[in-house]
């Protein structure tokens, strides 16, 4: 059972590990508020929607179980046949580069790096000791966004401040999106029948959050989010990398306080904020379709950005034999993989139109987008981040 536990909801997944299909899905709605509810999935049937009050997140985990026990849309006879629970933890701080099967101490340092995550950690936190009273003897395993990064060695991860803020307060680049990374870069390795370790390779995780990482024989070099998931390309809302100098100079123009530039730099920035039209990407394509300037803009700064960071990825791992795109906008728009790695052809990349522009309607999902004589192998590879929880927590307990 893979649990990602938010401030209000819990989302959910069962699934088999003998052949990795997923038996049910859902998401526990509203906790703690009105019209708090289950939406219920057992696969190939209908979604169910169940009204319940859900006053705190053990409510919602109970509820979550006798879903999937219930004799109308269960998929399993009794919470028994649940071997183990994998939860996504969004930051491990340094502590974690690895899996961890959830006791006391391991609470304790998801806690401690409340800092550092301070509207997820405390939810993860909640969907532990939630799942812990309603499965006191359920194994369970906490999988962390960040881990991933872990590898990145200190020439990468250190910004250019005093070594103190690092030593003090662990500033430092963390990285996020690390279990999609994770998974892309593995099933890359599958799809060329080749080994991970033999393999650099580029993931390009674009939705409405954004990342970009190096992995260099199957481990995370450099990543493009930092401390937070605020850096990096422009996003959805998110701002991205800017010159830091701008937020004080924006604090003095608009009168605003430190907080106010936080929360445009989350919320009103990124591709809403130059398009002035939607955060969502099609929205975004019709509007460029119709004449819209701002919208052809913003569509072009980003697309620009992720060509920047594939370039500069290339160059950090001296040479790249594969390039990906996954996560929502990268999985499903063609213009985007188009223009991110237009000009890069002196690398030797070469995008098939035809094969980019099909690869949506193909039966996987996944595949090949790049013609045969290219020298970097391009690939859209679907993301799986709750089949690479499952992943981790079965090979950590079965170990």
């Amino acid at each position: 059972m893979v649990i990602n536990a938010g401030s209000s909801s819990v989302k959910y997944q069962l699934i088999n590990m003998e052949d990795e299909s997923v038996l049910a899905k859902g998401n526990a709605e509203r906790i703690g508020m009105d019209g708090s509810c289950l939406k219920h999935t057992p696969t190939g049937r209908e979604t169910v929607e169940i009204s319940a009050v859900f006053k705190d997140h053990e409510d919602a985990i109970k509820m979550i179980i006798e879903a999937l026990v219930s004799p109308k849309y269960g998929v399993i006879k009794d919470m028994g046949e649940i071997d183990a629970v994998g939860h996504r933890i969004l930051h491990g701080g340094t502590k974690f580069f690895q899996p961890a099967l959830i006791d006391d101490q391991v609470v304790d340092a998801i806690r401690d790096s409340i800092e550092l995550a301070p509207l997820q950690n405390p939810a993860n936190i909640m969907g532990i000791e939630a799942c812990r009273s309603v499965m006191p003897h359920t194994p369970m395993v906490a999988i962390f966004d960040t881990a991933f990064h872990q590898t990145m060695p200190p020439k990468a991860f250190l910004y250019g401040l005093p070594y103190e803020q690092y030593e003090k307060y662990r500033i430092r680049r963390y990285g996020f999106h690390g279990t999609s990374h994770k998974y892309v870069a593995r099933r890359t390795a599958k799809l060329m029948n080749k080994p991970l370790v033999s393999l650099k390779i580029i993931t390009c995780h674009l939705g409405n959050g954004s990342s970009i990482t190096a992995v260099q024989y199957g481990k995370s070099v450099d990543t493009s989010m930092g401390f937070t998931p605020l850096a990096g390309v422009p996003m959805g809302t998110r701002s991205g990398s800017i010159d830091p100098a701008i937020i004080n100079y924006m604090m003095k123009k608009e009168n605003l306080t430190g907080d106010q530039v936080y929360d445009i730099l989350h919320k009103k920035s990124g591709v809403l904020g130059i398009s002035g039209i939607s955060s969502d990407f099609r929205d975004l394509e019709a509007a460029a379709e119709q004449g819209v300037e701002r919208a052809r803009l913003a569509l072009d700064i980003f697309n620009y950005q992720v060509k920047k960071y594939i370039g500069a990825y290339t160059a950090a791992m001296g040479g790249v034999d594969c390039i990906v795109f996954t996560a929502g906008i990268g999985e499903n728009t063609p213009s985007v993989r188009e223009g991110a790695c237009s000009g890069l052809e002196y690398m030797g990349v070469k995008i098939d139109s035809e094969k980019n522009e099909n690869a949506t309607s193909w039966k996987t999902k996944e595949g090949i987008i790049s013609s045969e004589d290219s020298k970097v192998t391009v690939l859209v590879v679907p993301t799986n981040e709750e089949l690479m929880i499952a992943q981790e927590t079965m090979e950590l307990v079965c170990s």
